[in-house]
């Protein structure tokens, strides 16, 4: 199944006999500025202008469980997921397809917890909202409420410990940009580096200067110089479990499975009892 739908395969799915539900999740990760300016406000966006139909899905309060001592966004509680997203009229039955500014990040946590939660059918807009160039909504929906209920384990998932060894026996790939693997700066969290054994692969290079994904085979050749050989276990950490979803959907349109460490550098770099690494990527 694939796991992305370009804008203009949306719009005929939209006026099809089977049309997606379709989630909003526009977000951005919120840092301290200088000039003091109010963080994104994705909700506002929403009402602002949005594909109709698409109900907005909070990355923050639905997406996610409060920080923690399973880092800056640990997985939600499924019972609580499985609330939110029934609100949201998301349906067990129904195709689902999300969508965020364009980044692609929060749609892939979104698409990446649906699977995990055992959804059959959830697809990326390619582009996000910024390649959409159909029609577009104001203010609110009230969608009907749907019936999806969480049954978890559609996708693989690593712990703590499951990265530290995949690190040293299979390949684990370092989602966050390449200065921040390397330890030359750390804005968010405690302290810079990657996991001993982790390699480079920053999410952005998934994507093309369109915003669009690169080809499947373009990105099959990218995790194969990264060392994604068949017969490999793969998997992925970020700062926080979101951007490293975004590679993990991209590995999936490579055709390579992936794990993701969803505690993330976050939840890493928290314990001091976890090794920490600097420097350049060993390969």
């Amino acid at each position: 199944m694939k796991a992305i739908i370009s804008a203009s395969e949306l719009a005929s799915d939209l006026t099809g006999p089977r049309p997606p539900v379709l989630l909003d999740v526009r977000w951005q990760l919120s840092l301290a500025t200088a000039d003091g300016a109010p963080p994104f406000d994705g909700r506002a966006a929403h009402a602002a202008g949005h594909i109709p139909g698409a109900v907005f899905v909070d990355l923050d309060a639905d997406l996610a469980d409060p920080p923690g001592a399973g880092g800056r966004h640990p997985l939600p509680d499924p019972e609580r997921f499985g609330t939110a997203m029934r609100a949201a009229g998301v349906r067990a039955d129904r195709p689902v397809v999300v969508y965020d500014g364009g980044q692609g990040w929060a749609a892939a946590r979104a698409w990446w917890m649906l699977r995990w939660a055992g959804h059959p059918d959830v697809r990326v807009l390619d582009g996000g909202y910024a390649a959409w160039d159909g029609p577009s909504a104001t203010g609110a929906e009230e969608p009907a409420p749907g019936d999806f209920r969480p049954v978890t384990g559609g996708l693989p998932l690593l712990d703590a410990d499951g990265a530290a060894e995949l690190a040293r026996t299979g390949l684990l790939l370092d989602a966050r940009a390449g200065e921040r693997y390397r330890g030359e700066v750390e804005p968010i969290d405690p302290v810079g580096g990657h996991i001993p054994g982790a390699v480079s692969a920053p999410t952005a290079q998934n994507t093309a200067e369109s915003g669009l994904f690169r080809s499947a085979a373009e990105l099959a050749d990218r995790f194969k110089a990264l060392g994604a050989t068949e017969g490999t276990e793969v998997g992925v950490y970020c700062g926080s479990g979101v951007s490293a979803a975004h590679e993990v959907l991209a590995l999936a349109i490579a055709g390579i499975p992936a794990a993701l460490y969803a505690g993330s550098w976050s939840q890493w770099s928290a314990d001091g009892g976890r090794p920490v690494a600097v420097g350049p990527d060993p390969q």
